[in-house]
């Protein structure tokens, strides 16, 4: 009988190698609560319940009319004047056995204002197509308590969600390149091992096998022995004339471990620096301070911030990690050896660091956990979200992104929208709406404190006019397609979100179908 750890691991298989078992774990354990179940809303909760999200709530007083059903794939035809939030959850539900899709039938607009205690047991809230003063109460709702808000808008060809969420950490980020070969300031080990090796006396069929690290800092040091310096070459010309020293010490043309060397000598000033976004962080106060009662990411950015200016003699923590490269077994298995007990090294003195922080208190930090922040160390991230009641930025900005970037237009336009919903009792759906429309996207510009002057150039704008127009012709209606995609970069954000691993948006994206094209704004 096959163990179920086996069907479980193979039924998951590619996504655990994109978060591993601490990120499906993190998403089992995640409560997401859906208000509104549109398509959108529905298309979100696929994208969720699909990789394994453990619980989900659908919360809707609607019955399913026949417009639900031509847009809306998780309805059944037959399903008309039937709660729309049961159907949807049982459909949602047998996409996976794993996770638990239950349905409320109750208005999320009476939940929000008097029933706020609801939200308690969720650690994440998602809306879809929510009015703007429901969406100001739960934003402050969510804020209070400590819970992610994604807020979901998408009529027509046009998408926005934002998101709200508490101080987010993130370790695994998951870097295209992350490699770092230390070849700008080798440390002693790396010199050692290269110092056994001589180019000159090596048959043709070994020299063409020495990893290009060997043969990149043979051919540093020789540079600096010829010119009498402790400089490696840095400047545009010198790193050509290095480049050009090494393609001479080739013997065949096609010893591809020079070639290697060559196009990776850019290595050599572009990878032992601590990024702007680290330092950053180390500056924060929450790393400063850090103590034993603080949360487990300030504790080990206090502890590899203080390796770097003992230990690590302005470094970070070496990852360890080696690229693939032109090398025999034996020659590579050496070179990783010295990096891994660099590494080895390196870990071990930020573990010892993070047991000072610790000492006398009853918590602890697993190894594993220091292990993993000391390969990452190079690209944790830190986003601190501003709550979506707060939209300073916006109106700072507006004027330069509206000229820049027409998808903020639309941005504008569902925040109008939303104010002539709550005048008119409907969305703007004809042309005899545009001027109405029009005053009400000016009424929200005004609310923001942007200056008379500014207001007038974005509404003077072909930009706003334009959005406004498209508005109206969407014609409050939800496009199956945009449901699908809008869902998907919805959906993709909040497993960014609950697993704390790679980026998620800081905190507004805009998708607009029309013109195939995506914005990100930070309001």
């Amino acid at each position: 009988m096959s163990n179920p750890v086996d069907l479980k691991t193979q039924k998951y298989d590619r996504q655990l190698r994109l978060w591993a078992t601490t990120g499906q774990q993190a998403l089992e354990e995640a409560n997401i609560c859906l208000l509104n179940a549109t398509p959108t809303g529905c298309e979100i909760l696929k994208n969720l319940v699909l990789p394994g999200v453990g619980h989900v709530t659908i919360v809707d007083e609607q019955k399913v009319t026949k417009q639900d059903i031509h847009n809306n794939f998780f309805l059944d035809p037959d399903s008309t004047g039937q709660s729309k939030a049961k159907l949807a959850a049982e459909l949602l539900q047998e996409l996976n056995e794993d996770a638990s899709v239950v349905h409320i039938e109750r208005n999320p607009s009476d939940l929000i204002h008097n029933s706020p205690e609801f939200f308690d047991p969720f650690s994440m809230i998602v809306t879809v197509n929510m009015v703007h003063d429901d969406m100001l109460k739960l934003s402050t709702i969510c804020n209070e308590s400590s819970k992610i808000l994604i807020a979901v808008k998408n009529k027509g060809l046009v998408g926005v969600f934002s998101i709200q969420s508490p101080e987010h950490t993130v370790i695994e980020t998951h870097p295209d390149n992350a490699t770092d070969l230390r070849l700008a300031t080798p440390f002693q080990h790396l010199v050692d091992y290269v110092d056994t090796f001589n180019l000159d006396e090596l048959d043709q069929t070994d020299h063409g096998q020495v990893p290009f690290v060997v043969v990149l800092l043979k051919y540093v040091d020789a540079w600096k022995k010829e010119d009498n310096s402790i400089q490696i070459p840095l400047s545009y010309q010198q790193k050509k004339e290095l480049e050009k020293r090494i393609a001479a010490g080739k013997r065949t043309p096609d010893e591809e471990n020079f070639d290697e060397a060559i196009s990776n000598a850019w290595r050599l000033c572009s990878n032992d620096h601590i990024s702007d976004e680290v330092r950053h962080i180390f500056e924060e106060p929450s790393c400063q301070s850090a103590h034993s009662d603080s949360p487990h990411f300030w504790i080990l950015a206090r502890a590899v911030r203080d390796f770097v200016e003992n230990e690590g003699g302005g470094h970070l923590p070496l990852s360890g990690k080696l690229p693939d490269m032109k090398s025999d077994t034996l020659n590579y298995i050496g070179l990783q050896n010295v990096y891994r007990e660099k590494a080895l090294c390196d870990l071990e003195a930020v573990k010892k660091r993070v047991r000072g922080f610790l000492e006398g208190s009853e918590v602890s930090i697993p190894d594993e956990t220091i292990e993993i922040f000391c390969k990452n160390a190079s690209n944790v991230r830190v986003i601190q979200y501003r709550p979506l009641t707060e939209n300073h930025v916006l109106a700072e900005k507006l004027v330069n992104w509206v000229k820049t970037d027409e998808n903020i237009c639309y941005l504008l336009a569902y925040y109008g929208a939303d104010k002539f919903r709550s005048k008119y009792g409907h969305l703007p759906v004809s042309q005899v709406d545009f001027n109405p429309f029009k005053e009400e996207v000016q009424a929200y510009i005004e609310s923001l404190g942007v200056s008379s002057a500014d207001t007038q150039e974005v509404m003077s704008s072909e930009a706003t006019d334009k959005a406004i127009l498209n508005f109206i012709r969407f014609g409050d209606m939800e496009t199956p397609n945009l449901a699908a995609l809008i869902g998907g970069l919805a959906a993709q954000e909040a497993i960014k979100l609950i697993t704390h691993q790679y980026i998620p948006i800081n905190n507004t994206c805009v998708f607009n179908g029309i013109t195939s094209t995506s914005s990100v704004f930070e309001i």
